[in-house]
């Protein structure tokens, strides 16, 4: 299947997604980052978190949680692959049958809510500065949108951009729909995990003019509207 959806798919899909659209926006791009923010400033106020235990120099401080922040939704993202209850969740995700940026809206309020939960709980942990998890959220809401941009980087570039960037054209390979590739690439923001623990894949086996994207199992007619991915996660 093409990288480029038909227009009229495109549209359908789009509009499909407003619901979700809505909810993504006002929670993830917003009252989220907020609110790790918030957090992170009343831990620092009350010297709560590893970081407000240790002498730690700021610059340190700052680079050691976007790295410790980036690696825990790394690992969270493994979760929901491995765990079956979570994979429930995170597979309305990967229900969209083409890649574009509104996959990257398509999440289960379910997932998101738990998704800020694990975050709280690690920012929680590290006490960390309150600017460094403002810098992170900006990063994760921007890479989020271009890793799932159906756009195409000259090889050339995309080659070297995806040691120090998740590209578009490797985070399509953790959606096709071959599950060996769906369980690989689960960087959001950095690709060093990935190829630190044996996740990375470089490109998908059938070329990305050719891979298909989606679940095998939710391909059917209308499985994409908004009521059915609602529903989704509490059916077998």
């Amino acid at each position: 299947m093409s990288r480029r959806p038909t227009t009229n798919l495109t549209i359908f899909r789009w509009l499909n997604n407003l619901g979700i659209l809505a909810l993504d926006v006002l929670l993830l791009r917003l009252v989220f980052p907020l609110l790790a923010v918030g957090f992170a400033g009343f831990l620092s106020s009350k010297g709560f978190g590893l970081f407000n235990l240790i002498e730690l120099s700021g610059w340190l401080a700052f680079v050691a949680t976007l790295l410790l922040l980036d690696l825990a939704i790394y690992l969270q993202h493994i979760c929901f692959h491995k765990f079956p209850t979570l994979w429930r969740l995170h597979r309305v995700h990967h229900t969209d049958i083409e890649f574009d940026v509104s996959t990257g809206i398509r999440f289960h309020p379910f997932e998101m809510l738990l998704s800020m939960l694990i975050k709280l709980t690690v920012i929680a942990l590290l006490g960390p500065p309150v600017l460094a998890v403002l810098v992170f959220e900006v990063m994760l809401n921007a890479t989020s949108l271009f890793n799932h941009g159906n756009i195409r980087i000259p090889k050339a570039i995309d080659r070297w951009l995806r040691y120090v960037l998740v590209t578009p054209d490797m985070h399509r390979v953790h959606h096709s729909i071959l599950q060996r590739e769906t369980n690989s690439n689960f960087g959001f923001n950095l690709p060093v995990w990935d190829r630190l623990f044996g996740t990375y894949v470089a490109q998908p086996e059938s070329g990305h003019e050719n891979m298909t994207i989606g679940l095998e199992e939710h391909r059917s007619k209308g499985a994409g509207r908004l009521d059915k991915m609602l529903i989704q996660p509490f059916k077998s």
